[in-house]
């Protein structure tokens, strides 16, 4: 059985200590064994990257801008195995696959801008003879955690942008699907990253807490659960790190009256169940103004659940498929048994797909319940399966309250024509990325992504134009060389313009 190890100073290593299975969801069968970093391997990678970093740092922003440009090309030329690896070790199929590692390539190419992102501001003559100009230096040695349900984009919001910057990375993957995360940190070393700025070590809690308690890392960018981002920025930042921690969501999508309902509903399959709904930015509530309104996406929704497919990554014509765990799968119908027992009327069951010839996978079908309340446990905790609930309110205003009532403020959006209804709701719900009859508002690579409340732990977001300030430091210089034969006397007040 293969044995998936760790990339520390471009080399494949393992421990053969401590290992853990690679399970296939859809087949529920072990294919792989998984090489569990222990604190010393971990601190041999930061000793690899520390060691690269003074050459690295010193490497001028073009020439590690074009390291990413081949970067871009390996990575699209080596799409199909990439999206292989996903499908085989999270479940995903290829299709959606494929759009994983576009929007992380998106990200590699926002990267290639290294040049001009990191230049810098200059102001000559801010005095008499007094130039100033600011520099964003490397921090040094930084790590990235990141997630199972996107083990390409997640790392791709974060390793590219950081070694562009100068800083060398170690990167703990998600432990329940590794393969694909690693080979693209391969690929990184092929298109000549020099060994050391770029490392991978694959563990459990003992390498993320090897991470975070090295003085020698000086910043950490999490994504994952809410619980274990808490965990992650409180140790960090108590032992003086940088740190961002995306955590959870339950993102709320709003129907008004008088939106385009077809459009609606095609647009809340794709964005509630696509995935299996293991997505920060799945819309996992409807929230529905009237009764009316109600009752007809519901009817809609219920209709157009009846084509949704299930099945293996194997199978392009599948929508999606299982989710990530037999534990996984037995929370999410747990999950759909509370709201049955609190009341909510279950309207599409997915609890028992039939999948032929992979009944021992991880399979949870969409699943659609209406009547759902605040009150409820399925309301009030992230599922993160394929399962959509309504909720009915009065007015608009009722729908924003209830959104804004919710711990977690990641993402959110309304389907309506009205212009003046939706500039009302972007401008005062309380809620980090919004969109516009737009179901999922995930932020291109040139913005940045993060939620509020709950969701995001830290000051900046991630990618984009905060990644450059999140991997950086802030270096003022100012400057005056005075004219030959020129002395000034002491001063002792506060030096102004004058």
């Amino acid at each position: 059985m293969t044995t998936i190890g760790h990339l520390i100073n471009g080399q494949l290593v393992t421990e053969n200590t401590r290992s853990q299975n690679v399970f296939n969801p859809a087949t529920g069968e072990i294919g792989k064994q998984l090489d569990l970093a222990s604190t010393k391997t971990v601190e041999q990678a930061i000793s690899a990257a520390q060691h690269a970093f003074p050459t690295w740092r010193n490497t001028p922003p073009l020439k590690r801008a074009r390291v990413m440009f081949r970067f871009k090309e390996l990575l699209e030329q080596h799409a199909d195995e990439i999206c292989r690896l996903i499908g085989e070790e999270h479940g995903k199929i290829a299709h959606d696959a494929m759009g994983e590692l576009q929007r992380g390539i998106e990200n590699v190419e926002y990267a290639c801008g290294a040049p001009e992102l990191l230049k810098g501001e200059h102001s000559r003559n801010v005095g008499p003879g007094i130039d100033s100009w600011s520099e964003f230096q490397p921090m040094g040695v930084v790590a990235g955690i990141t997630p199972f349900n996107f083990p390409v984009m997640v790392p791709l919001w974060m390793f590219p942008m950081a070694i562009v910057c100068g800083n060398c990375f170690v990167l703990k993957p998600s432990e329940r699907d590794p393969s694909s995360t690693l080979y693209i940190a391969q690929l990184l070393q092929e298109a000549g990253l020099p060994d050391g700025v770029m490392n991978v070590v694959n563990g459990d809690k003992e390498a993320v807490d090897a991470l975070l308690h090295d003085d020698r890392v000086k910043a950490v960018s999490f994504v994952g659960s809410t619980p274990i981002a808490e965990y992650i920025y409180r140790t960090a930042s108590a032992n003086g790190k940088r740190c961002q921690a995306l955590g959870g969501a339950k993102n709320h999508a709003i129907v008004m009256p008088d939106a385009d309902m077809d459009n609606a509903v095609n647009q809340l399959l794709g964005a509630a169940f696509g995935s299996s709904g293991e997505r920060c930015m799945a819309l996992s509530v409807a929230v529905a103004v009237g009764d009316a309104a109600g009752d007809a996406l519901v009817s809609k929704m219920t209709q157009a659940m009846q084509k949704l497919k299930v099945g293996p990554s194997t199978d392009s014509g599948n929508d999606f498929g299982p989710v990530i765990t037999r534990q996984h799968q037995e929370k999410v119908i747990g999950y759909i048994n509370s709201a049955e027992q609190q009341g909510a009327t279950i309207v599409v069951d997915g609890r028992q797909p039939k999948v032929p010839n992979h009944e021992n996978g991880f399979f949870v079908g969409g699943t659609l319940i209406d009547h759902v309340t605040p009150e409820m446990t399925s309301y009030q905790e992230e599922i993160f399966g394929p399962v959509l609930q309504v909720v009915r309110v009065a007015t608009m205003q009722d729908a924003m309250d209830l959104i804004d009532a919710h711990e977690y403020g990641n993402g959110t959006c309304i389907f309506t024509r009205d212009g003046e209804a939706a500039r009302y709701f972007s401008d005062n719900i309380q809620v980090g990325m919004v969109g516009i009859n737009i179901p999922l508002p995930v932020p291109v690579a040139y913005h940045s992504f993060g939620g509020w409340k709950r969701s995001l732990f830290g000051d900046l977001h991630a990618y984009g134009p905060d990644a450059v300030r999140f991997y950086t430091k802030r270096k003022t210089v100012t400057q005056r060389w005075p004219s030959a034969g020129v002395r000034e006397g002491a001063e002792f007040s506060m030096p102004t313009m004058k």
